[in-house]
């Protein structure tokens, strides 16, 4: 039988020792006494890790910009009433930042969680507030890690089309920085011009 000091176990259920030692005067979590430690076998934590997977939940607000952040407590609100309730555990993560950057902290952060099997779901309140582009590749991703993509779909949740045109410029200036050269004047010109003729056409509608 494997079994894991209480430092170890602790780390690895992502909990404060004091947690763990109130779970096993509990019951929630069997352990073993050798000598005058406790020791926890391996498949007590896998077992509580599983209880705690099923039950738990990730709630997932993203804006593009610090002058949006008010509707990421919106975001959540509405996740919370929608999803939560279903869930004994319960994550708040949230991003500012584009939804074409694969490295946000929100996400990084969701991955993790996903990784060590500490959620079973993540809710969100609409594909793009996960990613911009490849939601498929995203979602496939997630479940082959054991965890689902609950799509809320609050229509008032996706991304404005300002948030779009920026995302859009951003790609824009990668290419266009690959094809004439990142400080090319002829690449500046290229990009702005898209960007003039996506704001006109903003403004238009």
């Amino acid at each position: 039988m494997r079994a894991y000091k209480i430092g170890q176990a602790s780390k690895m259920l992502g909990v404060h020792p004091n947690t763990l030692r109130k779970w096993r005067k509990e019951g929630k979590i069997k352990a073993v006494k050798v000598g005058r430690d406790w020791v926890y076998p391996e498949e007590e934590i896998l077992k509580l890790l599983q209880r705690e997977r099923d039950n738990a939940v990730a709630l997932y607000a993203r804006v593009s910009s610090r002058d949006q952040k008010k509707d990421l407590e919106t975001q959540l609100e509405f996740l919370r009433q929608k999803v939560a309730r279903d869930f004994e555990k319960v994550y708040e993560i949230k991003d500012v930042a584009s939804g074409l950057k694969g490295d946000r902290r929100g996400l990084l952060k969701l991955i993790e969680l996903a990784k060590e099997k500490k959620i079973r779901a993540i809710a969100i309140t609409y594909p793009d507030r996960l990613t911009r582009f490849g939601y498929d590749a995203f979602k496939e991703f997630f479940k082959a890690l054991g965890v689902e993509i609950i799509e809320v779909n609050g229509k008032k949740f996706k991304g404005p089309k300002r948030e779009l045109i920026d995302d859009l410029v951003a790609i824009l200036t990668s290419f266009a920085g690959k094809l004439y050269g990142m400080r090319s004047g002829k690449a500046n010109e290229f990009v702005e011009k898209v960007k003039r003729e996506l704001e006109d056409e903003e403004e238009e509608n």
